[in-house]
């Protein structure tokens, strides 16, 4: 089975996804539906991953019990709207993503056996699940959805309220929803092309 060709999406479509989004930091009322997550995670399970790993797992806080038990981990200034947000997401690097190579990475039956020292399977699991973290982001955007992605809070005290065994660890949490009307935040300024682009 061939791949299909490789096109540019329409100038729209590369605005609405990446040019006229904005970071949200506050939300409209309208709840963020099951259908809709489900979506993001359709959308953003195919993007690459070394080895095919997966290792981003993802946990949305629902319950006023479980958000609760989040907002004393997160830097002051990100409680509040924390607190407001239709859906809040954690986002956490599988430590144990080896057990899952067979079945997602079956070209090579040792592949699991190639992180077996503990700091090599960390480093792999935290880089290739920031990497999904970058996907999931741009999912959220084409479901129609606003994000605001979060790194100010403990990761020590969120991985011990909600991931006690110590096999995730906790690297961003993201607020869902839509995003509430007016004009927000000004834009700070992106870099250009030639002060992140070199040639050699």
């Amino acid at each position: 089975m061939t791949a299909p060709p490789v096109t540019a999406l329409p100038e729209q479509l590369q605005d609405l996804l990446f040019r006229q989004p904005r970071t949200a930091h506050a939300f409209a009322a309208e709840p963020v539906t099951e259908e809709q997550i489900q979506l993001v995670h359709d959308l953003a399970r195919y993007g690459p991953t070394a080895f095919n790993s997966q290792p981003l797992r993802v946990v949305l806080v629902r319950s006023a019990a479980a958000r609760e038990r989040l907002l004393p981990h997160l830097s002051s200034g990100n409680r509040a709207k924390t607190a407001a947000a239709p859906l809040v997401a954690v986002l956490a690097a599988d430590t144990g993503f080896p057990q899952r190579l067979p079945e997602l990475f079956p070209y090579e039956p040792r592949a699991a056996e190639w992180f077996a020292d503990p700091a090599q399977r960390e480093h792999h699991a935290r880089l290739n699940a920031a990497l999904q973290a970058g996907y999931f982001l741009i999912a959220v955007r084409a479901a129609g959805l606003a994000a605001g992605p979060m790194s100010g809070f403990d990761p020590a005290g969120v991985d011990a309220a909600f991931f006690p065994d110590g096999r995730l660890r906790s690297f961003l949490v993201v607020l869902i929803g839509h995003p509430a009307a007016g004009p927000g935040r000004e834009r700070p300024p992106r870099l250009g092309y030639d002060d992140v682009v070199s040639q050699v």
